[in-house]
């Protein structure tokens, strides 16, 4: 789950509708999907952390620091249920990519950053609240071929595209201009933190794709080495902030 900034609201006050927010959300963080990191060029939908769904949070229905963006999988999965933000880690205010560990089949589970800091069940309730810890779908083609129709295989694809482009550029790691157009295929392919993962030890490549990705390196939770810092520094004082 990569960790973003928002920033200050474009507009004074709050949106009369928060679908006019969409515009300035993907300019400010990409058209991702901010729990699943999907690339998700159309029907991205402006997501509201605390749901607008709950008469408690009806005064938040327009606000910008309650904004984040989400896939129809995600935004379903986390519903009208209530939001517990000291129970969560959530990527406008905490270091979500320390948090979590991104396996090869797809899976996703709680790191050893955040298991030390005692905060497996934050991890745990947040992957239920997003539904990231669903188990792949059995969906095969005629011929029998397994169809990336879920969130874990579509993962899944994302590691064999990115461990064949680290392999391509092993064999040329001096190749300036194959290393921006990885950085490219990244961005159009989505799913950051698995590309961050796959690259872990070129700090040079750490630095690209913090970059390619909108919002990453505002939100101060990588230094200029691509190395994690911890806890977010939260700049934006958002409520329940910086717990890993």
């Amino acid at each position: 789950m990569r960790p973003i900034r928002r920033g200050a609201s474009p507009i004074d006050g709050d949106y009369a509708d928060y679908a006019d927010a969409k515009a300035d959300l993907v300019a400010r963080l990409g058209p991702y999907c901010s729990f699943c990191e999907r690339r998700i060029p159309t029907n991205l939908a402006v997501e509201h952390v605390q749901p607008k769904g709950l008469v408690a949070y009806a005064h938040l229905i327009g606000r910008w620091n309650n904004f984040l963006l989400a896939c129809v999988n995600c935004n379903s999965s986390k519903g009208k249920r209530d939001v517990k933000l000291a129970n969560l880690l959530l990527p406008d205010r905490d270091n979500t990519f320390a948090a979590l560990v991104y396996l090869i089949d797809g899976s996703i589970e709680a790191s050893p950053i955040a298991v030390a800091a005692g905060l497996l069940q934050s991890v745990t309730h947040t992957l239920a609240l997003t539904g990231l810890d669903k188990a792949a779908l059995n969906s095969p083609d005629a011929n029998g071929r397994q169809v990336a129709l879920d969130r874990v295989r579509q993962r899944m694809e994302a590691w064999l595209v990115a461990i064949d482009s680290q392999s391509e550029l092993a064999s040329a790691p001096q190749n300036v201009a194959l290393r921006g157009q990885i950085v490219k295929t990244a961005a159009a392919t989505g799913f950051f933190s698995i590309w961050m993962t796959v690259f872990q030890s070129d700090t040079n490549m750490l630095g690209r794709l913090i970059d390619a990705f909108e919002g990453t390196r505002a939100s101060g939770c990588f230094d200029n080495a691509g190395i994690v810092v911890t806890p977010a520094p939260n700049p934006d004082g958002l409520f329940a902030g910086g717990k890993l």
